[in-house]
């Protein structure tokens, strides 16, 4: 029997056009979001003007998507899709430290620092030292563990976004933890700092009464042999926007102290122990 089309029978007609040998997962996901976009339409009693408004939405974030800026990203973060996709795929038992998004300025291939050095290379901002342990979930350190860091600079731009202000790898580097799992490296105190607002997204979020800002943050990537790979924040325990970060990037176990430091030439200390998941 043919399923022609009816408001009714809306689900039942886009889904049994399906053919039969399609890959299991296609069809499985396919399925359920044929069901929960029309449920969602339904339900909303969208108007033929409003669809047209969110096509021209979705065309403007596809036009301003480059190699340097993904739109589509940014529309995934602030409406907590990347936060929830993260948390599904990054379940881990209690005790071990939590995921965050990894965010869009990550730069693969960070120079090897030893450990206690300075990454900072503007000379700009108020140092900071951040220190801690990788231990398991036994508290035992972990040795070998490699840990790539990365942060903002004292305006709030990655090096990345600043290529021709910024020094190459200015506040990046990579560690590797010895028989005592500890790691110590000076950077600065991350400062919060806006999405890109100039583009769909941003006029999203002003139509929805929200602000573009991240709350200030240290980023981390954290492997070991035989445990989770590891991709987390850690955030200043003060900041204005912990809770009402643009992208919910914020979790409560990764609000980390920043500690004022009394002479020596460094500002602050911030200690942060982080226990991994067995594979």
């Amino acid at each position: 029997m043919t399923n022609y089309f009816t408001e009714e029978a809306s689900v039942e007609a886009v889904n049994g056009r399906m053919a039969s040998d399609i890959d299991p997962r296609v069809r499985e996901v396919m399925t359920l979001l044929v069901k929960h976009l029309h449920a969602f339409i339904k339900e909303a009693k969208v108007s033929q003007q409003e669809w047209e408004t969110a096509i021209r939405f979705l065309t403007e974030t596809g036009k301003i998507c480059s190699q340097e800026r993904q739109e589509f990203i940014l529309l995934s973060d602030t409406l907590g899709v990347s936060m929830l996709v993260d948390a599904i795929n990054n379940r881990r038992q209690p005790g071990a430290t939590e995921n965050t998004v990894l965010g869009p300025f990550h730069v693969a291939g960070a120079p090897r620092v030893a450990m206690g050095d300075r990454i900072t290379l503007d000379g700009k901002g108020e140092s900071c030292v951040f220190e801690g342990t990788v231990v398991d979930l036994d508290e035992h350190p972990i040795e070998g563990a490699i840990i790539d860091v990365w942060s903002d600079n004292a305006e709030g731009f990655y090096d990345v976004q600043q290529p021709d202000i910024q020094p190459k790898w200015n506040n990046r580097g990579t560690f590797v933890t010895g028989s005592d799992g500890r790691y110590s490296f000076v950077g600065i105190k991350p400062v919060s700092y806006p999405i890109p607002a100039d583009g769909p997204v941003g006029q999203m979020l002003k139509h929805l009464g929200r602000h573009p800002y991240r709350p200030a943050h240290m980023h981390y990537i954290v492997t070991a042999a035989g445990f989770q790979k590891l991709v987390t924040h850690t955030f200043v325990g003060d900041d204005n926007y912990l809770s009402s970060d643009a992208v919910f990037g914020v979790k409560a176990t990764l609000i980390a102290p920043y500690e004022r430091v009394l002479g020596g030439g460094t500002v602050w200390r911030s200690p942060f122990d982080f226990v991994l998941n067995p594979l």
